[in-house]
C-alpha cells in the first residue's frame, strides 16, 4: 500500500475513496497482483531474474548490499549521506541483541536502506490536532507489536522488528563524549505528550535540531500570506524530512488547501496486501474512534510508559506487555482482542466502512492476536526449523523464496505453515565470498603460549587458527604443521617458558574480502595451495572460507560458469 490520507468529518464521496483504497476482497487483491502497480513492478523484476517480496528487512540482503553503489542517483540522498556521514565522524556503529547478536561499523547511512515500511497518514483536525496526534503515540505500541515483521538482519535474530532499532543507529549523527550528555537521535519517539498545535512540534524540531540539508529558496512565506495565498513552508518541510519521528507532524497543500497530518512510519512492509490492509484498517479505526473512546490519553498514561510501550512492542512483538490507561497492566495479546479491536471497529463504522470488510481486516488481526502469528515469529520459527539441514545462506534464500510463494497464494501470515526444505531448494547465491565464508571463529592473540594453540585445535578438531591483535586485525596464522613441529621437537617451552604464538606463526598470509567473487577465492587457494583464506575487511578480521564451505556449492558454482574453467 502507499500513503492513505483521511479527513475528519469526511464526505460521501471520501467515504468511497477510503473503502476503494483500504477495503479490499481476496479477489480484488489477486486482481491487482495481477493488474496493479505491485503487479507491474514484479512484472519488470521477473525480466531481470528477480521476484518482489513485501517484507520489513530481505532476509537474503548482504553488507555488501549496502554501499553508496546501491544508492539511487538522486542528489538529495547523497547529500544527506555526507552531512550524516560528516556529523557522525565518517563511521555508524550498529549494535543489537535479540537471540543472536549483531556488531558492526558502516560507512554510509545505507543500512537505513534495508528497511522497508508501510507508511500511513492520517490528515487531522488542526483545532484538534495535538490530542489526535497523542492518541497516535499511545497506540502505536500495541498496533507494531500485532504487526512485527522484520525479526532478522545479515542472518542474525534479532528484534521482532528489527528495523525500529536499526534505523535509529544507522544515522545516529550524535558524537559520543566521556560524560553522559542528553542528546536527541533524529529517529525517535518522542519525549513527552503534544499540546498546543502542530506548530508546536515543529518549533521544537528547528530549535532542537541543526539543519542537515540546505537549499536556496525563493518563497517568502510571509509576503505569501499577506497577499492572501498559501506558503509552501518548503524550509520548513526540508529539515522535517531529516527528523523521523515514528509518528512524523507533516505539512502539506492539497488543491490549494493546507493542511496538517500524522505519518505513522514504525509499521513494516507485508508480509502479504492482505496482512497490509489489515494494519492499516487497524491503527485508522483507532485513529478514527480513539480521541472519543480514550479521552485525554495525556492525562490518564505517563509518556514514559507510552514509549516503553513501543520499545517493548519492536523488541517482543506480541510477546510484550504494556503499561495502559489508568496504571493497567495488560499483555499485547489482551490489551488488542479485549480493548482496542472493538475501538478499531467503531472507528471503521464512523467512516463508512462496509461492515462485512470491517469483520475481514479486524479478523485478520484478533487471529494474529490470539494466536501470535505475526511475520515476524513466521521467520524465526522458519528459520529455526530450517537451521540443522541447512548453511546460512541456502537458509535465508529458503525463507525469501516461501514467503515469495505464500504472499503469491493470497493467504495471511497467520495461516502460514512453517516453512520447510524443498526438493527443489531456491537457488543459492553463492556469488560472493560473504555468502559462504563462517564468522563464528576461534583465534588466539601473538602472545598465547603454543600448548593453549594445542588444546583448542585438538577440542574443536581444527588444523588452523588465525592470530589476530587485540583490535581485530589479522596478523597471523598458526597451523597444524608448525605446531606438530614444535611437539615432535619438545619445544613447547623456551628458557623455563612457554613458547608464544608469534615464534611459529605465519605472518604473509593470502587473503580475500567479503565482495570476492566466490570464483576468485577458489582460484586464489589454488594458486597459494592452501585449504583456507581469512576474510578481511577494512583491515580486520571478519570471516574464514574453506574447502569445507565450498564443499556444497561446487556444482552449482561450476553451473554458474558455464564454460568458464576453475583453471584459467
Amino acid at each position: 500500500m502507499g500513503r492513505l490520507d483521511v479527513r475528519r468529518n469526511p464526505t460521501p464521496e471520501a467515504i468511497r475513496e477510503f473503502s476503494r483504497a483500504v477495503v479490499r476482497d481476496v479477489e480484488v487483491l489477486e486482481a491487482m497482483l495481477e493488474r496493479g502497480m505491485l503487479g507491474t513492478l514484479d512484472a519488470a523484476a521477473r525480466r531481470r531474474g528477480a521476484r518482489v517480496v513485501l517484507t520489513g528487512i530481505l532476509p537474503t540482503l548482504g553488507k555488501s548490499n549496502l554501499g553508496q553503489d546501491s544508492m539511487m542517483p538522486i542528489e538529495r540522498y547523497f547529500a544527506l549521506n555526507e552531512a550524516v556521514m560528516k556529523r557522525a565522524g565518517g563511521t555508524l556503529h550498529v549494535k543489537l541483541q535479540g537471540i543472536d547478536e549483531l556488531q558492526m561499523e558502516h560507512d554510509s547511512v545505507m543500512v537505513e536502506a534495508c528497511n522497508t515500511s508501510l507508511q500511513l497518514h492520517w490528515q487531522a483536525d488542526p483545532d484538534t490536532f495535538a490530542a489526535e496526534y497523542n492518541v497516535a503515540q499511545a497506540v502505536l505500541g500495541p498496533v507494531l507489536a500485532v504487526a512485527v515483521n522484520s525479526p532478522m538482519f545479515l542472518g542474525r535474530r534479532l528484534w521482532r522488528e528489527t528495523r525500529i532499532a536499526l534505523f535509529q543507529q544507522a544515522v545516529d549523527t550524535r558524537p559520543s563524549s566521556s560524560y553522559p550528555r542528553d542528546r536527541l537521535p533524529r529517529v525517535w519517539f518522542g519525549d513527552s505528550w503534544a499540546s498546543g498545535s502542530a506548530a508546536e512540534l515543529f518549533k521544537e524540531n528547528v530549535l532542537r535540531y541543526s539543519l542537515l540539508l540546505a537549499a536556496v529558496l525563493e518563497e517568502d512565506p510571509a509576503a505569501i500570506l499577506e497577499a492572501g495565498g498559501v506558503p509552501e513552508l518548503s524550509a520548513l518541510q526540508l529539515h522535517n524530512g531529516t527528523i523521523y519521528r515514528w509518528n512524523r507532524p507533516c505539512y502539506g497543500i492539497l488543491d490549494g488547501r493546507p493542511h496538517v497530518r500524522i505519518e505513522c512510519r514504525a509499521l513494516p512492509a507485508g508480509p502479504t496486501i492482505l496482512d497490509e490492509v489489515a494494519n492499516a484498517a487497524f491503527w485508522i479505526g483507532l485513529m478514527a474512534a480513539g480521541r472519543e473512546q480514550f479521552g485525554d490519553v495525556s492525562q490518564r498514561m505517563s509518556f514514559d510508559d507510552a514509549r516503553a510501550n513501543f520499545i517493548a512492542a519492536a523488541r517482543l512483538g506480541l510477546d510484550a506487555a504494556f503499561d495502559w490507561l489508568d496504571g493497567e497492566h495488560l499483555s499485547a495479546r489482551k490489551l488488542i482482542r479485549g480493548t482496542l479491536l472493538p475501538v478499531a471497529r467503531k472507528g471503521l463504522h464512523s467512516l463508512g466502512v462496509d461492515a462485512d470488510d470491517v469483520d475481514r481486516y479486524l479478523h485478520i488481526i484478533d487471529r494474529r492476536a490470539e494466536t501470535g502469528a505475526t511475520g515476524a515469529r513466521w521467520l524465526i520459527r522458519s528459520d529455526l526449523a530450517l537451521r540443522e539441514q541447512m548453511a546460512r545462506p541456502e537458509r535465508l534464500a529458503t525463507l525469501t523464496a516461501e514467503m515469495s510463494r505464500l504472499a503469491a497464494a493470497g493467504a495471511p501470515v497467520h495461516e502460514w505453515p512453517v516453512a520447510s526444505p524443498s526438493s527443489q531448494p531456491p537457488r543459492t547465491r553463492y556469488d560472493r565470498v560473504e555468502n559462504c565464508m563462517t564468522t563464528d571463529l576461534f583465534t588466539v592473540r601473538e602472545d598465547d603460549a603454543v600448548d593453549v594453540v594445542a588444546f583448542i585445535m585438538k577440542q574443536k578438531g581444527v588444523r588452523q587458527l588465525l592470530v589476530e591483535d587485540d583490535d581485530g586485525r589479522l596478523v597471523g596464522l598458526i597451523s597444524y604443521r608448525s605446531l606438530l613441529r614444535v611437539l615432535v621437537l619438545g619445544q613447547l617451552t623456551r628458557l623455563g617458558a612457554p613458547v608464544p604464538v608469534r615464534d611459529i606463526m605465519v605472518s604473509d598470509i593470502a587473503t580475500v574480502e567479503p565482495a570476492t567473487p566466490t570464483l576468485d577465492a577458489i582460484r586464489t587457494m589454488r594458486e597459494n595451495n592452501v585449504t583456507a583464506l581469512p576474510v578481511i575487511q577494512d583491515g580486520r578480521l571478519v570471516g574464514i572460507v574453506s574447502e569445507h564451505d565450498f564443499l556444497p556449492i561446487l556444482a552449482q558454482l561450476l553451473g554458474d560458469a558455464g564454460s568458464q574453467s576453475l583453471d584459467e
